[in-house]
């Protein structure tokens, strides 16, 4: 359970419309997301399906109803990166400021950590002060901004990147453990 009634759990392919309904303005609205085709549900479904398993996906629920989601990726795909994740998070418009993103993150951060990754990336649109203020919060640094990088309704954005170390790196780590091989005890407890 998370703070205010929220429960958080791993997402399915029965979450991509909710996910899809959550995404959807920040793409025809924002340049929060660099999207400029708004993915449907089936689209969504896809996305979740090719992530979990080697990742964790988590939704957030309020009263039955999806609140928000983030999930870790691949950083680069060059396999020296292997040891690295990208992570993303939304919440929907109705249910930010309201802790949802921190939820997701106290689960997200530990589970990455549990399977062995090293370190943690986001990239955020600026400005975004709230988004910002999340990653910060959870520990992530500014490492740089990538100028003009994105051109989307009608004016360049810049983005910036956020780092986290999330174990020792170690001179020779092992291979991080894809999230459906951990030990489901172990899941349970950071999930809560």
């Amino acid at each position: 359970m998370g703070g205010s009634g929220t429960t958080i759990r791993f997402a399915s392919p029965a979450d991509a419309a909710a996910i899809a309904a959550i995404y959807a303005p920040v793409v025809a609205g924002t340049a929060i997301s660099f999207e400029e085709e708004i993915p449907g549900e089936e689209e969504m479904g896809r996305r979740i399906g090719a992530i979990l398993g080697p990742w964790p996906y988590l939704v957030a629920e309020r009263g039955g109803r999806v609140v928000g989601y983030a999930y870790g990726s691949t950083y680069r795909p060059r396999a020296a990166y292997r040891w690295s994740a990208e992570v993303t998070c939304y919440v929907a418009a109705d249910a930010r400021r309201g802790g949802v993103g921190g939820a997701l993150y106290s689960r997200l951060v530990p589970l990455l950590e549990a399977q062995g990754y090293r370190m943690a990336f986001a990239g955020i649109t600026l400005p975004n002060d709230g988004s910002v203020a999340l990653h910060e919060r959870f520990g992530f640094t500014h490492i740089g901004t990538d100028p003009s990088a994105g051109h989307k309704l009608g004016r360049w954005w810049d983005v910036g990147r956020w780092a986290r170390p999330l174990k020792d790196l170690g001179p020779n780590p092992p291979m991080p453990t894809p999230i459906d091989r951990l030990d489901p005890a172990l899941v349970a407890r950071i999930l809560g």
